[in-house]
């Protein structure tokens, strides 16, 4: 993405984050049971679901990677579940300060819906030590792409079979429109779309980052090759980072 679209995705971004928590903190109505701590709720929620998007992302681009061989497909699905890993974690933290908040307990075990994003977090987890355990850039990224499309199609099917289960403590706030009326809903509506924005940004900035720095390296690689002027060989190129 050109410099100039990029700083206007990231001014976009930046004025509906801080809209949509303007909204969710001013505008939206207190919960009676929870109050103000209830408002972590635009927060904790738009980090979940676009953590989980992001996951599934990073499959789509690893099915691109196989089929054409294409290995920028595979940097952008290692981007891509990269920012959703960070997204993650923030996830689990949000919720655990919730958790406490509402239940008086850090973490509850016996919630699907907790214990869900855990597994699938924790999934994720083991794609980066697989990926870099692996030598040849062929291989990895090959069975990089295998983790995230197998993970990417666990994901919405775990998802779904826990929100078909019978609900437990976490609340079901997205199972009707109901349940998020008037100001709650524009607000909820606007953090999503900027911490999407959030997550489409970081994703372009991380990719230039490393197109950038793998350019550097080739540039060395040449520079370094060439004995007559440097009086040194190439360095061999490593491995995604």
């Amino acid at each position: 993405m050109p410099g100039s679209r990029l700083r206007t995705l990231s001014v976009l971004t930046v004025v509906v984050l801080v809209g949509g928590f303007a909204l969710a903190a001013f505008a939206a109505p207190m919960d009676a049971d929870q109050g103000f701590m209830q408002k972590i709720f635009y927060l904790h929620v738009p980090l979940a679901i676009v953590a989980l998007c992001g996951f599934i992302f990073g499959g789509v681009l690893g099915i691109q990677h196989l089929r054409t061989g294409n290995p920028d497909y595979d940097l952008k699905s290692y981007v891509a579940i990269h920012l959703s890993l960070i997204l993650g974690i923030g996830t689990l933290i949000t919720g655990a300060i919730w958790a406490r908040a509402s239940w008086g307990k850090w973490w509850v075990w016996d919630e699907p819906t907790l214990v869900s994003f855990l597994i699938i977090f924790l999934l994720y987890c083991t794609y980066q030590p697989l990926r870099f355990s692996i030598e040849d850039r062929d291989r990895q990224s090959r069975y990089a792409s295998v983790f995230a499309i197998t993970a990417g199609v666990f994901t919405p099917l775990n998802f779904l079979a826990v929100r078909l289960a019978d609900p437990l403590i976490h609340p079901r706030t997205l199972d009707s429109t109901d349940n998020l009326p008037g100001a709650m809903r524009w607000a909820f509506l606007a953090c999503l779309l900027g911490m999407a924005l959030l997550y489409v940004t970081l994703w372009h900035f991380e990719l230039a980052h490393k197109q950038a720095r793998a350019r550097v390296r080739a540039l060395r690689r040449r520079l370094g090759g060439d004995e007559g002027v440097r009086g040194r060989s190439a360095a061999p190129e490593p491995t995604l980072s």
